[in-house]
């Protein structure tokens, strides 16, 4: 088949659905071609090499890529953030028409839901059929997020989501929960599939804890509670600080670590001075090839968002990598992403912005043995192996693919 890979984000950025998804189709025998912004994402600012022009391509990883302009930005700013959107999904659509190969299916990654007018412009000019992924369900996040809260337009995001969904071929999505939440507003079950998440689990290893690096980053000879990833307002990561405060005098061994950037970054840092924490440590956002050995030195590794009905159906990203990296995990988020590391047995749940469960928790793991810390790693890590790898999840979407080619 010939796919095309359909998404704002891409490599250079972060974005564990893009070169090696796109390389494990090619291994199974498919021709992928990708459509994609400049890379911006998530500083806001354009990458090195980079200028924005009508449209660049080039090679990454092999996989033939095609970028478009948008407006780069990546902010709180809400008219900022929209431009950001619509600008590369006009640019996807009738331009992309004219830059890409005709494709037998399209993958189109959502977010942003903008980017339905080039997958509904796509499928209708070369008159292919596309899967669309959900990876986070709007208007629901927009609100919960706070990025957008006028009710009118919720709701016209909301109908343009439905306009989207019934021209799809297929729909894909992370959690059960999603799936329960779109056929209660009308998505035929027939139409939507569960296909949990990966990591980019070639640069996420187990492998032997780096001691140097250990000490250059401030994290020996402490109980790393560490936090990686995006640091905005739906991690709610003031009760995470509020919870190492309850725990600064009790159990000073006991060090949060955050690694990443983000919206919040710098008034979470502002908060922690204030407070006077000498248990939390901030590092800057690490290559992706780094990360691995980064959580290899946690003893736990945290998941954490705000409680919010929309996030008892999400399951963060960030779980799968914690789960590849073999490490006890401490969920701070009910529903399916609590339930999938019970499943695997791969740590505890805590109750999300309550500080006191969270330090309550996190001294649970602290009195446990390293063998139990050990064991919980372990079985987290084969289950994403067994469930949730790259190599399970490419091939369910292949057999969509097929699925939707046929018919």
């Amino acid at each position: 088949m010939q796919i095309l890979i359909l998404s704002q984000w891409f490599q250079p950025e972060p974005f564990y659905k893009g070169v090696s998804f796109a390389t494990e189709l090619v291994k199974m025998g498919h021709e992928v071609e990708v459509l994609t912004g400049f890379p911006n994402y998530p500083e806001g600012k354009l990458y090195d090499g980079y200028k924005i022009k009508f449209f660049q391509r080039e090679m990454i990883g092999g996989i033939p890529v095609i970028h478009v302009p948008l407006y780069p930005s990546h902010d709180s700013n809400s008219i900022k953030r929209i431009l950001n959107y619509t600008s590369f999904a006009l640019s996807a659509s009738l331009p992309g028409f004219f830059l890409v190969k005709r494709p037998d299916v399209i993958y189109v990654y959502h977010p942003p839901a903008t980017i339905g007018l080039p997958a509904l412009f796509l499928h209708l000019l070369h008159r292919v059929p596309f899967v669309y992924d959900i990876q986070d369900l709007w208007p629901d996040t927009l609100a919960a997020s706070g990025m957008l809260d006028n009710s009118a337009a919720l709701w016209m995001v909301e109908k343009w989501c439905g306009l989207i969904y019934s021209q799809a071929a297929k729909i894909v999505v992370l959690s059960p929960g999603f799936r329960e939440m779109l056929i209660r507003r009308g998505v035929p079950e027939y139409k939507i599939e569960v296909i949990y998440n990966w990591c980019e689990d070639n640069k996420i290893q187990a492998t032997v804890r780096n001691e140097d690096l250990a000490r250059e980053l401030g994290m020996a000879g402490r109980f790393n509670v560490v936090f990686a990833g995006t640091m905005g307002k739906a991690q709610a990561l003031d009760a995470v600080l509020e919870a190492a405060l309850l725990l600064r005098n009790w159990l000073p061994k006991i060090q949060f670590v955050f690694v990443g950037g983000g919206i919040d970054v710098g008034r979470l840092k502002e908060k922690t001075i204030k407070q006077g924490s000498t248990n939390v440590r901030f590092l800057s956002r690490r290559p992706s090839s780094e990360i691995g050995d980064i959580l290899n030195l946690a003893d736990v590794l945290l998941v954490h968002l705000k409680d919010d009905p929309l996030f008892r159906i999400t399951i963060p990203s960030k779980a799968q990598a914690y789960m590849a990296a073999g490490r006890p995990i401490l969920m701070g988020v009910k529903g399916d992403a609590a339930a999938l590391v019970e499943k695997a047995g791969a740590g505890m749940t805590c109750t999300p912005e309550d500080p006191q469960d969270i330090a309550d928790v996190v001294e649970k793991f602290y009195n446990m043995t390293r063998e139990k810390l050990d064991l919980m790693g372990h079985n987290g890590k084969m289950f994403y192996e067994q469930e949730l790898s790259l190599r399970i999840g490419a091939r369910r979407f292949e057999e969509i693919f097929r699925s939707v080619v046929v018919n």
